[in-house]
C-alpha cells in the first residue's frame, strides 16, 4: 500500500491554516480578530493577559505531545499498528502529530471525514463504517481514479452492503479496486455481520464483486462496554478471536485478494486496544492495526477510569490534556455559582465536567480537591456546587477537566494549545 501520508502536502495544508485569519465568530478570539493563528504563536499569546474571551478550550501541549508518544512506543513494543480514529479530533494540527509519530494511517466514521483527511494530504484512511450513499461512493470512485496514493479502505458486513457498493463503483468509473474489511459484530449491538459463517457468505459476496477486494478481518470491541472486570476483558478477547478467526479463513478458502497477501486485522476502541494488540499481534503474514482516538488527548472520566495505560503507568502512561476554562459570572446563593460554560463548549454525554483549578483575577492558583462540583449544565451556564465558605468569587477562571474528548472538539473550530505558562504555542483547527 502507499504512504500513510503526503508531507509536502500536510505541511501545505497547515502553513495555510497558521495563516488564516481568525474570524470574529470564533469562540475565544472575538476580540482579537482579525489576527492570523501565525501571529497569535508569535505574540505568545496569554489566557490571562486579557486578550481572549471566555469560555474556551484549550489542549495542553506537554500532554498532548507525550500522549502520542506514549502510544507510538506502546504499539511499537506491541508489534501492532495504529490508525487513529480522526473523529475525536477531526483536527489537520492533532492528526499530523499523529501521522509524524508514525501513524499507519487515519481511521474516518463518514465518507465526510474521508475526504476532509484526503483534502490535507492523508493517504491511507480507513472508513471504519459502511459506504452507501450516493454521492460518497461517487466522490470515492473520482478521487481514487485520480490519485493512486490515495488508499481508502471500507467495511462491508452484509451480501446487500457488497452489492450496493459493487454496482454503485462500477455505474461511477472505477478503475481500481476497493480494498474491504469484512466487518463481524456482536448481536443486538452495531454494525457486523452476526457470526462466523454470514462473515463469510459476505467475504465471498465481495471476493466475488468486480470492483472489490478483500484484505481481512474487522469489528469494535467497544459495543461490549468500557469495563475492566476480567469479564469485561474476557468478552472482548473472545470477541477478538472471532475476527482473528474469521481473518485466518479469509486465507483459508483463498479469499484474501491482497496484492501482497497482507492479511489485515483490524479492532480497538479506547478501553480495550491492549487486548486487541493481545489477541492480533503475531500472526503471520498479518497486520494488527489498532484504532483507538481517545488516548490523543485523553480525558478525566470515561477512558480515565478505562484505559489500558493509566496516568502514572510504567512505562506509560496517558494523561488529560483537554481542559474548558469559563469565568464565574454570578454567586447568586452561598452554595450556588454560576460558570460561562455550558453544553455548547463542553462535554457532557458522559459525565459532568470536573472543577480542577481556580485562578483569582490577581493570577493566584488554587487547585481545588473536589468540593467544588458541576451539578448541573444549561446551554451556557455550568451549575457549581459549593461550601458556602468556598472563596470561589465572581471573575476566578474556572478550570474544567472533560469526559469523552469526541463529544469536545466538535464544539470548537479552534483550540489553542498552550504550554505550561499559559501561552499559545499553537492552534488547532478541527474541519467539521
Amino acid at each position: 500500500m502507499t504512504a500513510a501520508y503526503d508531507a509536502k502536502a500536510l505541511e501545505s495544508a497547515l502553513e495555510a491554516l497558521r495563516q488564516r485569519p481568525v474570524d470574529p465568530a470564533d469562540k475565544g478570539f472575538t476580540m482579537l480578530a482579525p489576527i492570523t493563528c501565525a501571529e497569535l504563536v508569535d505574540r505568545k499569546t496569554s489566557l490571562h493577559g486579557g486578550e481572549l474571551t471566555f469560555p474556551l478550550m484549550v489542549l495542553r501541549e506537554s500532554k498532548l505531545a507525550g500522549n502520542v508518544a506514549t502510544m507510538a512506543a506502546w504499539c511499537a513494543d506491541q508489534g501492532v499498528v495504529i490508525a487513529p480514529h480522526g473523529k475525536t479530533s477531526m483536527s489537520p494540527e492533532v492528526t499530523a502529530r499523529q501521522l509524524r509519530a508514525g501513524a499507519w494511517g487515519i481511521t474516518a466514521a463518514t465518507i465526510s471525514q474521508v475526504r476532509a483527511y484526503a483534502e490535507v494530504g492523508v493517504r491511507r484512511i480507513l472508513l471504519a463504517n459502511q459506504l452507501v450513499d450516493p454521492a460518497g461512493i461517487a466522490w470515492l470512485a473520482a478521487a481514487t481514479n485520480a490519485d493512486p496514493d490515495l488508499t481508502v479502505l471500507v467495511c462491508v458486513d452484509g451480501p446487500e452492503n457488497v452489492d450496493l457498493l459493487d454496482r454503485a463503483l462500477a455505474a461511477h468509473g472505477a478503475t481500481r479496486k476497493l480494498p474491504v474489511l469484512v466487518e463481524i459484530g456482536v448481536p443486538g449491538r452495531r454494525t457486523g455481520a452476526r457470526g462466523h459463517e454470514p462473515a463469510l457468505e459476505v467475504a465471498r459476496a465481495a471476493a466475488a464483486a468486480e470492483t472489490l477486494m478483500v484484505v481481512g478481518a474487522t469489528g469494535y470491541e467497544g459495543v461490549l462496554g468500557h469495563g475492566r472486570t476480567d469479564a469485561d476483558l474476557e468478552a472482548a478477547a473472545a470477541f477478538c478471536r472471532q475476527i482473528r478467526g474469521l481473518g485466518l479463513a479469509l486465507r483459508d478458502e483463498g479469499l484474501l485478494q491482497s496484492p501482497d497477501g497482507e492479511l489485515l486485522l483490524s479492532a480497538g476502541g479506547s478501553t480495550y486496544f491492549d487486548v486487541v494488540a493481545q489477541e492480533f499481534a503475531g500472526v503471520p503474514g498479518s497486520t494488527a492495526v489498532i484504532r483507538s482516538g481517545g488516548y490523543v488527548t485523553h480525558d478525566e472520566g470515561l477512558y480515565g477510569h478505562a484505559t489500558p495505560l493509566p496516568t502514572g503507568g510504567e512505562p506509560y502512561e496517558l494523561r488529560a490534556a483537554l481542559e474548558v476554562w469559563g469565568y464565574v459570572l454570578s454567586r447568586p446563593e452561598p452554595t450556588r455559582a454560576l460558570v460561562g460554560a455550558g453544553r455548547r463548549d463542553i462535554a457532557f454525554d458522559v459525565a459532568m465536567p470536573i472543577v480542577e483549578e481556580i485562578v483569582a483575577p490577581d493570577g493566584s492558583r488554587r487547585a481545588d480537591p473536589g468540593s467544588v462540583t458541576v451539578s448541573m449544565l444549561n446551554d451556557q451556564h455550568a451549575f457549581l456546587d459549593l461550601p458556602a465558605d468556598s472563596g470561589l468569587a465572581v471573575g476566578d477562571l474556572v478550570r474544567m477537566g472533560i469526559s469523552h474528548p469526541c463529544t469536545a472538539f466538535d464544539k470548537w473550530r479552534l483550540i489553542p494549545v498552550v504550554d505550561e505558562d499559559d501561552r499559545i504555542v499553537e492552534v488547532a483547527h478541527t474541519l467539521f
